[in-house]
């Protein structure tokens, strides 16, 4: 009996936990900018759903991101800054999170909270980089920038493609956006059902390129785009090249307003509306703004302008205390989102955070710091560097940052801006201002000082681990070089760097050098057919007349394999102590010269 009674004793205490604990969804979209809503008075945009949110709740209105996506979401997910935890890039072996920082998911799994992440990872595809390695129970994503980049499974499409789930490769049927809402809300009812919190991290790709996407939206965005064009409500006259691609991706953002209304609607009709904090952001500014609408910024994704990293971030939580729908002005960063979480789930903090928490804002008890003063530096793409160099510009440097006080903004300690009087910052005013160039410079030197030693070490993929062996490694972690689109494996891009690599035990590796990946079935010469897609077609992939291979490790010797013709791969083993080293690669042709590094390659611990 004393037995039986312990146990209901235990279940009591465990719903009793449950209860008190807010569930946590935060929804980022890619791409997506401030003036991507019609909240913010978009001329060509509806998006009702998403305007349901914003009218329902706190409104950060001076809150920023990275430029680039990947810093946001490590910057996200640890509180902490890029410089800092190593994820600084969006390729370019410079997208991994450092492997000792926890993150949101291990923090709230401590808590009691079931943890899932449904879409866009981008923080690392390998052991010990993934979304299951960093605290996420449940996991449906794909790898790497965008789905059809080089690491993801060959040709998917947005249509009917094949994710990684839970560590398996699994075909879904849809469309990728209705995927992963669809996934999220079912695993969320089982978590409601068994009384457990949970924490949801739902990026979804869209509306990042290719723009693809079901026809219906496409044709109904088509007609009110006319509309509105014709009407001559579009600020700004469209380019010619871009009007298909605009068309598309707001037609992708419309597909994301539905998919909130069915998350709304889950939440309503589940009970879990009021005791759910909900948060909504995009992960840096607009591809798309400044060909149409901007919201009276300047600037765009990659760029310190304005409209390169300041966002729209939505917080509802009825059940929270943080009293009516509002604005509240002021600097505040993603950085702070993980430290408001915690405190708003009740949650330990044990770890220090560049962000602060925003709780006691949002709950009226006090206002974002008035003198507080932000710094905002990622690495640059390596774009026409078919090799790495120090000279690379994904190296993070002092210079390439933007410093953000008040309204005013320091950018690549170059130009100053002051929104208050030019918010669409035409007027550099650097020589009319210094003390306050020299104050924000000293912030800066402040800052730089602090994260100079770490802001660009690259981090290692671990080859030869028990949690993933064998381990794929692709030309998108290349160090400082930029390979990352399968469109660019298909016209083979002729550049070549090295991986950083950890091997975790001693033994035989086998390291299998492919062109294409496996699934393709081709030969190390051959081209590609072109191929026709749900939205598109694909154009035929370059031949090339790769003859041998070339593998070294380190310091280790040089090693060569001629490629039969018809061959697939070159495989070399090896045999390896433990640790921390490089791996190089090369294909070269028949006059043994170096085409190109090898994209693909398997390393398998024997």
């Amino acid at each position: 009996m004393k037995t039986l009674l312990t146990f209901f004793l235990s279940i009591l205490a465990v719903s009793a936990f449950s209860a008190d604990k807010p569930n946590v969804i935060i929804v980022m979209t890619d791409d997506q900018g401030y003036g991507d809503l019609s909240c913010h008075g978009n001329p060509v945009l509806e998006t009702p759903h998403l305007d349901r949110l914003y009218s329902t709740s706190v409104r950060l209105t001076d809150f920023h991101v990275a430029p680039m996506c990947t810093p946001t979401r490590g910057q996200l997910l640890t509180g902490l800054d890029a410089a800092k935890n190593g994820a600084i890039n969006v390729s370019s072996g410079r997208t991994l999170l450092r492997a000792d920082l926890p993150t949101i998911a291990d923090m709230l799994g401590k808590e009691g909270y079931a943890t899932g992440l449904f879409g866009k990872w981008h923080l690392g595809d390998a052991y010990p980089y993934r979304p299951e390695d960093r605290g996420f129970d449940e996991t449906l994503w794909f790898p790497s920038s965008h789905i059809n980049s080089t690491p993801d499974v060959w040709d998917n499409d947005y249509f009917d493609d094949t994710f990684r789930r839970n560590g398996t490769l699994t075909k879904y049927t849809g469309y990728c956006t209705d995927v992963f809402f669809t996934e999220a809300i079912s695993w969320m009812k089982t978590k409601a059902e068994a009384d457990e919190p949970f924490l949801v991290y739902l990026p979804t790709n869209a509306p990042h390129s290719p723009y693809w996407l079901p026809q219906s939206y496409r044709d109904a965005m088509t007609r009110r785009f006319n509309e509105v064009e014709k009407s001559g409500a579009i600020p700004k006259k469209v380019p010619p090249k871009k009007r298909k691609s605009l068309i598309d991706f707001l037609a992708m953002i419309k597909n994301i307003d539905d998919n909130m209304d069915r998350l709304d609607q889950f939440l309503a009709d589940s009970d879990l509306a009021e005791n759910t904090i909900l948060i909504f952001l995009t992960d840096n500014g607009s591809t798309m703004g400044e060909s149409y609408y901007n919201a009276g910024m300047r600037g765009r994704k990659t760029q310190l302008w304005e409209g390169g990293h300041r966002v729209p971030c939505f917080i509802r939580y009825p059940d929270g205390d943080i009293g009516e729908p509002r604005d509240i002005s002021g600097l505040t960063q993603v950085q702070d989102l993980l430290p408001t979480v915690l405190e708003l789930c009740g949650a330990e903090k044990k770890a220090s955070f560049d962000g602060i928490s925003l709780a006691p804002v949002l709950q009226g008890k006090m206002e974002v710091p008035e003198d507080r003063a932000l710094v905002i530096n990622y690495s640059r793409m390596p774009f026409g560097f078919e090799y790495p160099s120090p000279d690379s510009p994904s190296i993070m440097r002092r210079e390439g940052a933007g410093v953000l006080w008040k309204k005013w903004r320091l950018l690549e300690d170059r130009e100053l801006y002051n929104l208050q009087s030019d918010p669409s910052q035409q007027r550099n005013v650097m020589a009319d201002h210094p003390e306050i160039v020299k104050m924000m410079r000293q912030h800066l030197d402040t800052w730089w000082t602090e994260v100079a030693t770490t802001a660009n070490e690259p981090q290692p993929v671990t080859i030869g681990h028990e949690a993933e062996n064998p381990t794929l490694l692709t030309a998108c972690e290349w160090l400082d070089v930029f390979i990352d689109q399968q469109q660019q494996i298909r016209r083979a891009d002729l550049k070549n760097s090295w991986w950083e690599i950890d091997v975790a035990e001693a033994g035989t590796y086998e390291f299998e050098l492919r062109r294409w990946p496996k699934e393709t079935g081709l030969g190390l010469s051959e081209g590609h057919p072109e191929t026709t897609i749900a939205d598109g077609v694909l154009p035929a992939g370059k031949a090339l007349p790769i003859r041998k291979a070339r593998l070294k490790v380190g310091t280790g010797p040089m090693r060569h394999k001629i490629c039969p013709p018809k061959a697939q791969s070159a495989t070399f083993t090896v045999e390896l102590l433990p640790g921390r080293t490089r791996l190089h690669t090369w294909f070269d042709n028949a006059e043994q010269q170096t085409l190109l590094g090898t994209y693909y390659v398997y390393v398998t611990r024997k």
